[in-house]
């Protein structure tokens, strides 16, 4: 397969889109270009994101697609502090060096500050390559990345203060129009401003506050479609044109509406204003894990402590940390015990003690011990970078909820176009011209696709924001939406319900063996295992100080046992059915096998030849809060099954303790996904919670995966949902987090098409005048982000809480 044949993923940012069918057209647009296998265009983050095949199509023409359906791709800048340019020729050469890459508009590098700015198309470059090319040039760079460095945020209080000042000035404006119209009500003496006044008010803004308007109707007729800007640029221009007809041809004798016009832009841009404050909220849990990240490190270099930004600290360094500091980055201590806050991880406030050995995480507070510790990550490769990236793209991803809004809004404004037409041709044909144009009017300004455009997506960004601050890292919307119709839950037994740090609870050797003989002899075969039944037989006998064998021809049989050449021993290590296999008679041992089962232990049998020599109990005691969320599961109408290699009885023990009336016993690693797909035959929403490698495939094939935080990367690579805490509560609070958004996605959809299927008619037979039915629609919009930003009182549910 050619490099070029490999799927790439392309994120970029889109200007322009002003409601739902505009990212929706563009959506298809995209689809359509050959070479692009999915395209997820996001209104409420104003991000495309394009799965595409660079044989087929270039970052480029995907660029051109976005510009031709009438949308920006603006430009992006990064800036970044230099060090190792001696004099102004090394300056002049990296800036000319940068300004010939492709994708850079244009490069300044300066001399004196030590700094470079570079402005670059996201689409054909990316800031972390035009910085390794100025590295790869000799010279040592990092990125700015303070705050007030933010160049997107800056641009974004830049558009908000500039919306604003368009509010003032077409508020001042619209006021004496507004006040003219309570004039006209019955009994209030009918008075009106002179109609010329009233040109000369109502014309600034509709041409300078409502040319945001007419610009995106351009854009959006010009890329093929049609948006809330041409419903809006339509209504209030057909009331503008027909009041200045009237004015300047003198008909006394008919109405005028400019206060119409000028009040419902007004509105509008009222309402827009609102919207972008509340938007500016909803990715609020982004700012908030940037926020954590430490600005500085102490690192040991040269036998000194130097204070050095966090972004040059590199693995291997060796990091000091004091009480009440953070850590800067992730790594393991060499020096000194301390205990640590780690609830920006896990949401849990109660301190971990560390000690050396321990694994650290950046952004977690050092509480009460100075220790020292090696970085292992830095960068982007630290768990908070990681962290931020899976909810940056869970928040650009969709619900499949979000699907029959894509549909309606798609085809939306064309049918109301065609409803106000209808509106205009039935009232005119039924009586004067006014009424028909002002009924018209009402129907176009009233439709509102923006509220269905940010219906689900701000209710995925608020969602999996809170879910990462209770350490519950959702990869996307379809796992949070598929998560509150779970009707099983599969537990991986150990690691997951269980510890998964089992421990050796009794030795009983048989035929005159000794205790420490039997051990040391499972000891020896199990050091070729990485089993963590073998490894608490290890543990064992290196605490018990005993001295291991030679161990040589080691084979493992997953799910079964092992075999080893110890000494002149040939060694067999399993359960009892791989015994049985080898032709050893275990029945003598069968009424002290029977308690171990009994009381949940796992019996490893140990045979030298077709020998019996002893059993080995194991006990993997339950994770504190196993029951706990056991019996909230089951409260939400949740069957609960636990999944394990261990023999039925063994299995019902240790399920009765944890409140599990479903097992699923001697179930072989590699038949882990054919169970959780046999409950999916059944009809049943599966999730899949697991910790291992061996758990990959379930997970994989469940509905919804959950990964145990603390367990294997290639685990939480396929699961949908990672549980940084380590326990299940987890899970309980990822399916509570799923019920709650989608219900919280459901009442914005509901007040969105309520808004319109109520709206539409009331505006069509005359019911609404065009100002009331722009502020309905102005406020749509507020309502639906408002009702979303409710979503940030979001709490994990407590102990008995669920139900």
């Amino acid at each position: 397969m050619s490099i070029n044949s490999i799927p790439e993923m392309l994120e970029i940012p889109v200007e322009g889109m002003s409601c739902a069918a505009c990212s929706t057209r563009l959506e298809k647009r995209l689809d359509a270009l050959d070479g692009v296998l999915r395209a997820n265009v996001n209104l409420a983050l104003a991000r495309a994101q394009v799965e595409f095949v660079p044989a087929q199509v270039t970052p480029a023409d995907i660029t051109r697609r976005v510009e031709k359906t009438g949308f920006r791709v603006p430009n992006t800048r990064v800036e970044f502090t230099i060090e190792g340019m001696e004099e102004a020729a090394d300056a002049t050469g990296l800036e000319e060096q940068l300004s010939g890459l492709d994708g850079v508009m244009s490069a300044d590098v300066n001399l004196a500050s030590g700094r470079g700015r570079v402005e670059f198309q996201p689409a054909l470059a990316r800031a972390d390559e035009i910085l390794d090319y100025a590295a790869r040039a000799g010279y040592s760079v990092r990125p700015v990345t303070d705050e007030e460095q933010d160049a997107e945020k800056i641009k974004r209080e830049r558009e908000f203060r500039k919306s604003v000042r368009l509010l003032v000035l077409s508020a001042v404006l619209s006021t004496p129009l507004l006040i003219q119209m309570a004039g006209m009500l019955p009994g209030a003496g009918g008075w009106e401003l002179p109609r010329w006044w009233q040109l000369a008010l109502a014309t600034p803004v509709q041409f300078i506050v409502g040319r945001r308007f007419y610009q995106g109707a351009y854009h959006s007729l010009m890329g093929g479609g049609a948006n809330m800007d041409v419903l809006v640029a339509l209504g209030t221009s057909a009331a503008w044109l027909h009041s200045s007809a009237v004015t300047l041809w003198g008909l006394s004798g008919h109405h005028v509406y400019f206060e119409a016009s000028a009040v419902l832009i007004t509105l509008i841009v009222l309402g827009k204003v609102l919207e972008e404050r509340a938007m500016g909220r909803t990715s609020e849990a982004i700012r908030k894990l940037m926020g954590l990240q430490a600005k500085t490190a102490r690192v040991l270099r040269g036998g000194e402590e130097r204070e050095v930004p966090v972004d040059e600290v590199r693995v291997g360094d060796v990091v000091m940390v004091r009480p009440g500091e953070k850590y800067p980055v992730d790594g393991i201590i060499l020096e000194g015990a301390t205990s640590v806050d780690e609830s920006m991880l896990t949401g849990e406030s109660v301190p971990v003690a560390k000690e050396v050995g321990d694994a650290v995480t950046g952004a977690t507070i050092n509480i009460d011990g100075a220790v020292k510790f090696r970085a292992l990550r830095v960068g982007k490769e630290t768990v908070l970078a990681q962290i931020i990236r899976m909810v940056e793209q869970a928040q650009g991803s969709k619900a499949p909820i979000q699907r029959t809004a894509d549909r309606v809004s798609g085809i939306f404004v064309p049918i109301v176009l065609g409803i106000a037409l209808v509106t205009y041709i039935l009232w005119d044909f039924m009586g004067p011209f006014t009424p028909a144009l002002i009924n018209a009017v009402a129907v176009l300004v009233i439709a509102c696709p923006c509220a269905l455009g940010l219906a689900t997506p701000t209710a995925i960004m608020v969602g999996t924001g809170k879910g990462a601050e209770a350490g519950v890292l959702i990869k996307g919307g379809e796992a949070l939406e598929t998560a509150h119709r779970l009707d099983a839950v599969i537990l991986d037994k150990t690691g997951t319900l269980t510890k998964g740090t089992p421990v050796v609870t009794d030795l009983l050797p048989l035929g005159g063996l000794s205790q420490e003989e039997l051990l040391r002899l499972a000891a020896s075969a199990e050091r070729g295992s990485e089993h963590p039944l073998g490894k608490a037989v290890v543990d064992e006998a290196k605490t018990r100080g005993a001295e291991l064998l030679e161990m040589r021809d080691f084979r493992a049989f997953p799910g079964h046992g092992l075999e080893a050449n110890v000494g002149e021993r040939k060694i067999y290590l399993g359960n009892e059915k791989f015994m049985a296999e080898r032709g050893v008679d275990a029945t003598g041992s069968v009424d002290e096998v029977r308690r171990l089962e009994s009381q949940g232990k796992t019996v490893i049998f140990i045979a030298d030849g077709d020998s019996l020599l002893g059993v080995i109990g194991v006990a993997d005691s339950l994770r504190e809060n196993s029951a706990e969320a056991v019996a909230a599961l089951q409260n939400m109408g949740i069957e609960v099954y636990m999944m394990t290699g261990d023999n039925e009885r063994t299995a019902q023990a240790i399920a009765a303790e944890a409140g599990v009336s479903h097992v699923m016993a001697e179930v072989m690693p590699d038949e882990k996904a054919a169970m959780v797909q046999r409950l999916k035959r059944e009809g049943k929403k599966v999730g899949m919670v697991g910790d291992g490698i061996n758990d990959a495939p379930a997970l994989a094939a469940a509905d919804v995966g959950f990964a145990i935080g603390t367990g294997t990367d290639i685990a939480m690579e396929a699961s949908d949902i990672t549980l940084m805490q380590g326990d299940l509560t987890g899970v309980v609070s990822g399916v509570h987090l799923s019920k709650t958004v989608l219900r919280k996605i459901r009442q914005n959809l509901f007040w969105a098409f309520f808004y319109n299927i109520l709206g539409i008619p009331l505006a069509a037979f005359g019911f609404l005048s065009p100002v009331v039915a722009g502020a309905a629609m102005a406020f749509s919009s507020v309502s639906v982000v408002s009702n979303t930003l409710l979503l940030r009182n979001w709490k994990p549910p407590r102990s008995g809480s669920v139900s």
